[in-house]
C-alpha cells in the first residue's frame, strides 16, 4: 500500500472540490462535450461485471474513463483495452492512455476523477465506498452494497455526510416491466396484497476450499483486503479468460450466496412495491433446520415475504385479493386479464421512472440530486438479504426493529450485523 489512510485522508480533502480539464485536443467531433462538461471515471474492480458497466456507462456522451484498478495484474491489462476501446468514439484523431493502480486509494487521490464504478467482490464494497466519498467522488457501487448492515449504514452515514451522488446497482428498477410490475401493485391493482414470493438460490456458506499456490500475477492478501484472512483458491478469483462468475459470491465472508447475489434484484422488487425503501420487515422465521428455502418475511403492514421456490427461478410473484402478477428478466405476466399493458389512472401514484439505470446516475451527478437507486435504498435492500443469512445460519425467529437497525433483545443475532475486520482496515475514520 502506497499511501496510508491518514495521508489519503488529507490528500482526498484536498482534491474533493477540484475542476476536472481533459485537454481539448483529445476531444472534440460530433456529440463535443466540453472539458469541464465532462464527468471523468476511475474504475476499482475489473473483473467479469466491469465489462458490461464500461460498455454502458460510457454510452452516456458525458463519460469518459481516465483510471482502473484491481489487485490482479491479468484483468487489469484485459480492462485497460476494453475502457480505451471505449473511450474511442469520445476521441478525435488521437487516444487516452488509462491509467491503471494496484491500489486503490491511490486511484482516489487523482483531484481529476469525479467519480467511480466499484464493481469489486462483496466484501470491499463498504470499505471503497466510505473512502471515495471522503475523497468527494461520485459513487456507482454494484450490487448487493453492502456486505453486512452495519457496512451498508457506514455507506450511507459517508455519502450524506460528503454529499456525495450514490447510485447501487440495482438496475432492474430502470426496467419497464419491472417498474409497472410495482406500481400496479402499489396502486392496488391486485388488491390487498397478501404475499410475495421471492424465488432465488441459496444462503450463504462456509468457506472451505483448500489453499492453492497463488498466482504472480495476483496480489491476494490485497484481495482478501478487510475479510479475516484465508488462503487462495482458485474458485474465489479464476483467471481471467475464465468462463462463467467468480465463486467467491458463494462463501460467508466474501459474498452472501444466492440470498444477496440475485435477492438484491428481487427483494429489491418487492420492497419497491411495497413502499419499504427506508424500511424492511420486522420479523424473519426460517424454516426447519438445515433447510436453504422457506425463510418467512413479515412487514409490519401484515403482508408476508417468502423465500421459496415455485416453478420459476429469480423471479417475484405478487399475491393480492383480486388476482397475481409474476415478473422476471424474461416474462411479465397476470392473471388479470390486460394488466400488463394497463396505464396508471388518474389519482394512481406513478414510481420514480429510468429508463437508463446509468443515465440516471449520470444525471443525478450534473443535477446533485438522488438516483433511483440511491444508497439508502440500497442499503435497505441489502440489510434485507443479510438479515436473512442471519436467520438461516441461527435457525430461530428474528424479530427486527427497522428504524433502529438492530434485532430486538437478540444479542448474538446483532453481533452479527457486523463482522471483523483485519488489520488496520476500518469504517470508522470518516
Amino acid at each position: 500500500m502506497t499511501m496510508n489512510r491518514r495521508n489519503f485522508i488529507g490528500k482526498a480533502a484536498l482534491g474533493a472540490g477540484a475542476i476536472t480539464i481533459i485537454p481539448r485536443h483529445v476531444m472534440g467531433g460530433k456529440g463535443y462535450i466540453a472539458p469541464n462538461d465532462r464527468i471523468n471515471l476511475g474504475y476499482i474492480g475489473v473483473g467479469k461485471q466491469s465489462y458490461g458497466l464500461v460498455n454502458s456507462i460510457n454510452g452516456c456522451k458525458e463519460t469518459f474513463v481516465l483510471a482502473a484498478c484491481d489487485v490482479d495484474k491479468m484483468k487489469l491489462a484485459s480492462f485497460k483495452t476494453a475502457a480505451e476501446k471505449a473511450n474511442k468514439s469520445k476521441l478525435n484523431n488521437g487516444s487516452h492512455i488509462i491509467d491503471t493502480y494496484e491500489f486503490y486509494r491511490d486511484l482516489l487521490a487523482r483531484k481529476d476523477i469525479d467519480a467511480v464504478v466499484i464493481a469489486t467482490p462483496d466484501h470491499w464494497h463498504a470499505m471503497i465506498a466510505v473512502d471515495a466519498a471522503k475523497a468527494g467522488k461520485d459513487i456507482y457501487c454494484e450490487k448487493p452494497m453492502a456486505l453486512t448492515v452495519t457496512e451498508g449504514r457506514a455507506m450511507v452515514s459517508a455519502t450524506r455526510k460528503y454529499n456525495r451522488v450514490f447510485q447501487t446497482g440495482n438496475m432492474q428498477r430502470s426496467w419497464r416491466n419491472f417498474r409497472h410490475a410495482c406500481e400496479m401493485v402499489s396502486n392496488g391493482y391486485i388488491g390487498q396484497v397478501k404475499e410475495i414470493n421471492i424465488s432465488i438460490g441459496d444462503p450463504h456458506i462456509a468457506c472451505e476450499l483448500p489453499a492453492e499456490t497463488e498466482p504472480d500475477y495476483l496480489n491476494w492478501d490485497m484481495w482478501v483486503g478487510p475479510s479475516l484472512f484465508r488462503n487462495y483458491n482458485a474458485i474465489l478469483s479464476p483467471p481471467v479468460e475464465e468462463p462463467g462468475w467468480p465463486l467467491w459470491r458463494l462463501y460467508r465472508g466474501f459474498g452472501g450466496g444466492m440470498i444477496t447475489d440475485w435477492g438484491a434484484h428481487m427483494f429489491d422488487v418487492a420492497q419497491w412495491s411495497l413502499g419499504m425503501d427506508s424500511s424492511g420487515p420486522v420479523e424473519f422465521i426460517p424454516p426447519e433446520k438445515g433447510a436453504k428455502r422457506g425463510m418467512k418475511m413479515i412487514y409490519a403492514n401484515g403482508v408476508v415475504m417468502n423465500h421459496v421456490a415455485w416453478n420459476e427461478e429469480n423471479a417475484v410473484q405478487f399475491v393480492g385479493s383480486d388476482g397475481t402478477i409474476e415478473v422476471s428478466r424474461s416474462f411479465y405476466k397476470s392473471d388479470i386479464k390486460g394488466l400488463t399493458k394497463k396505464e396508471l389512472g388518474h389519482g394512481d401514484t406513478p414510481l420514480y421512472r429510468s429508463d437508463d439505470h446509468y443515465q440516471d446516475w449520470i444525471d443525478a451527478i450534473k443535477n446533485r440530486t438522488k438516483p433511483i437507486s440511491d444508497v439508502e435504498i440500497g442499503h435497505r435492500t441489502a440489510s434485507v438479504c443479510n438479515i436473512v443469512n442471519i436467520a438461516y445460519d441461527l435457525e430461530r425467529p428474528l424479530k427486527w426493529s427497522p428504524s433502529h437497525e438492530k434485532f430486538i433483545d437478540d444479542d448474538g443475532a446483532n453481533d452479527l450485523l457486523r463482522r471483523p475486520f483485519r488489520g488496520k482496515w476500518d469504517l470508522t475514520d470518516f
